[in-house]
C-alpha cells in the first residue's frame, strides 16, 4: 500500500525529532527543575474506560491561603503520540502560583474521536469535583494544548454544552468548561486544512485528522465538521490567546488565522501572535511572556 506521508513529515507531526509534543524544549526542556515546594501526584485515575484507567498528573505549589488557578496541559503528537509525563511549557507557571495538571488520553489507534475530547472534558470535570481537596479554584481553570493538544484545548472552549462531546466517561455533574484557552498551532478546521501549501497531505486517508475521525476528511465531511473546534465557535466561549509560527510546514497558519476570525466574529476576547519566522514549534521568552501576560489578565494568580 503506497504510504502518503514521508517519513520526515510523520515524524515532524508526531513530535518524536522536533517540538511538537515538546514545544519548548529548551525552556523547560527535559532537564527543568520544579520550583521547591512543588508536590507532584502521579497517575491520579480521572475516568474509566473497561479495564483502562484514564490517569492525569498534578503539581501542586505550596500551600497558599487562597486557591489557586489551575493550568490544564494537553499535550500534543498528531492524536497517535506524546505523553502527560512529559515536562510542558505550562510547568513554569507554578513559580507564578498557578497549579498544573497535565491530562493522558486515548490516541487514535485505540478509539476514533471524539474519544479524545471526551477524555479531556472528563478530566476537567474530575478536576473541578476535586478542586476544593487539591487546593485550587474550580472558577479559574485555563486549557493549554500545543498541535493536537491545541486542537482539543480548543475545542474544550468552544463546545462547552455541546452533549455528544461530553461523553461519560466519569458520571460527575460538574461543568467541563475553562475559563481561558492557549491555543498553540492547533488544527481547528479540518474541512480547510488541506487547502493551504504544506509538508504534510491532511486530506490524504492516512493522515493524523484522517486516522482521527476514521475516514478521508473530504469523504466524511460530517466527521470532519464535527471534529473542527470552529464548528462551536459561539458568543458563549472563554477568552483565546492564539500563537502559531507562521513558517508553520505542518499545521498550516491559515488554521489559526481563520478560528481567529471567527472568534472576533462570534464577540471572543480573542489575541492571535503570529510567531515571526517560526515553524511547527517555538520557544524561549517571545513565546511565554504573551502566555503569562493573558492568564495573568483572565486568572488573575494571587
Amino acid at each position: 500500500m503506497k504510504t502518503f506521508l514521508s517519513t520526515v513529515s510523520l515524524v515532524a507531526m508526531l513530535g518524536l525529532s522536533t517540538s511538537l509534543a515538546q514545544p519548548e524544549a529548551k525552556q523547560p526542556g527535559r532537564n527543568f527543575a520544579l520550583p521547591p515546594g512543588v508536590k507532584t501526584l502521579k497517575n491520579l485515575e480521572y475516568g474509566r474506560v473497561g479495564d483502562r484507567a484514564m490517569l492525569l498528573d498534578l503539581y501542586l505549589p505550596e500551600k497558599t491561603e487562597k486557591p489557586r488557578p489551575l493550568i490544564i496541559w494537553i499535550h500534543g503528537g498528531a492524536w497517535m503520540a506524546g505523553s502527560k509525563d512529559n515536562p510542558s511549557p505550562a510547568l513554569r507557571f507554578i513559580a507564578d502560583g498557578y497549579a498544573v495538571a497535565q491530562v493522558g488520553y486515548r490516541f487514535s489507534q485505540e478509539a476514533k474521536f471524539p474519544a479524545q475530547i471526551h477524555d479531556c472534558k472528563a478530566a476537567v470535570r474530575w478536576l473541578r469535583s476535586n478542586a476544593d481537596k487539591y487546593g485550587f479554584d474550580a472558577n479559574r481553570f485555563a486549557a493549554w494544548g500545543a498541535s493536537a493538544g491545541g486542537h482539543l484545548v480548543a475545542l474544550l472552549g468552544t463546545s462547552g454544552g455541546v452533549v455528544d462531546l461530553e461523553g461519560t466517561l466519569n458520571n460527575l455533574k460538574a461543568s467541563s468548561r475553562v475559563q481561558a484557552v492557549v491555543d498553540w498551532f492547533g488544527p481547528t478546521d479540518f474541512l480547510h486544512i488541506g487547502e493551504p501549501e504544506s509538508d504534510l497531505p491532511h486530506n490524504a486517508p492516512d493522515s493524523p485528522e484522517s486516522r482521527l475521525i476514521g475516514g478521508t476528511l473530504l469523504e466524511h465531511k460530517d466527521l470532519a465538521a464535527k471534529a473542527s473546534p470552529i464548528t462551536y465557535v459561539s458568543s458563549n466561549a472563554p477568552p483565546f490567546l492564539i500563537m502559531h509560527g507562521d513558517k508553520d510546514r505542518t499545521v498550516p497558519f491559515d488554521q489559526s488565522e481563520r478560528f481567529y476570525e471567527a472568534l472576533k466574529k462570534a464577540g471572543i476576547d480573542a489575541t492571535f501572535v503570529p510567531m515571526k519566522g517560526a515553524g511547527h514549534g517555538f520557544g524561549g521568552p517571545n513565546a511565554i511572556k504573551p502566555v503569562r501576560d493573558f492568564l495573568n489578565r483572565c486568572l488573575k494568580p494571587m
